[in-house]
């Protein structure tokens, strides 16, 4: 199961391309300036089954999908189940207020780091607000590609 606060059909502020958004509850971060306060609650949103989940995202028809929150990696084993399930005909991006090294850490995060296309980290700092910064809130949010991931995973 998966905690679901939308499925965003067509969006191009969340990474490159037109791409489905995936926002998840619950978020331990609670930064100042968040665009999203209402994904802090874990109990908030809806539960949706990892094939619903699927078969949702399946039917929009894009082949990009930016997993946003909320905190998604809180749901790293469904997240993982459900990117195992979606195959590997999409370029996932994932979105985490973690820093890098922090996450690296946490060895039962791995399977679904090495699913992903790209990883943008860090908290959204108010102080570092940036509106040029591609897909990116505030500057000290990090961009890794798959290969940068696979690397620092190895």
């Amino acid at each position: 199961m998966l905690r679901v606060l939308s499925l965003l059909p067509d969006s191009v502020v969340d990474g490159p391309g037109l791409r489905t958004v995936l926002f998840l509850a619950g978020c331990p971060h609670h930064c100042v300036g968040c665009h999203n306060p209402s994904s802090w609650d874990p109990a908030g949103g809806v539960a949706w089954t990892i094939d619903e989940t699927v078969a949702r995202i399946q039917a929009i028809g894009h082949r990009r999908l930016t997993i946003s929150g909320g905190e998604p990696l809180l749901q790293a084993v469904a997240l993982f189940r459900l990117l195992e399930r979606l195959g590997q005909d999409y370029e996932i991006l994932l979105y985490t207020g973690y820093m890098f090294e922090d996450i690296i850490k946490q060895l039962e995060w791995h399977p679904l780091l090495r699913q992903l296309d790209g990883l943008i980290d860090g908290p959204f700092v108010l102080s570092n607000l940036d509106r040029t910064t591609s897909f990116r809130g505030s500057t000290n949010q990090r961009l890794y590609n798959r290969q940068q991931l696979n690397e620092r995973l190895d």
